[in-house]
């Protein structure tokens, strides 16, 4: 497993244990709910960006943006029904987003950091 998703994953673990710890049981359903899709977008979204940039780094800003896209569609989607179902609709929106900041915030430092690397992409 690569070192960001090792940090998204281990961020988002942390976060929910301390947040539940702090908060207790009644955060949660919403509380894990509101971190999965995010965690879960970031992650392949990145693994998507890692592969991308080995094989033809020319093509890196095309996949973010169509990922982007994918995201907004996909999460307005989870969001809404989650919302409509049986969950508190104000905790699930708050930890949404908050998780969303943080891990694409993880994930843009990480963009940074292999775009600036000078590493070498793999040529097929």
């Amino acid at each position: 497993m690569s070192r960001p998703l090792t940090v998204m994953i281990g961020s988002s673990v942390a976060s929910w244990a301390i947040v539940t710890a702090a908060a207790g049981w009644g955060v949660n359903p919403e509380l894990a709910f509101g971190m999965a899709a995010p965690l879960v977008g970031a992650a392949v979204s990145w693994r998507v960006v890692e592969r991308t940039f080995r094989r033809a780094p020319e093509r890196v800003t095309s996949v973010l943006i169509a990922s982007l896209v994918a995201k907004m569609l996909l999460f307005g989607l989870y969001v809404g029904l989650l919302g409509a179902l049986w969950l508190r609709p104000t905790p699930l929106v708050v930890t949404f987003a908050a998780s969303f900041l943080a891990l694409h915030a993880i994930e843009a430092g990480y963009l940074w950091k292999l775009l600036s690397s000078g590493a070498k992409p793999l040529t097929c």
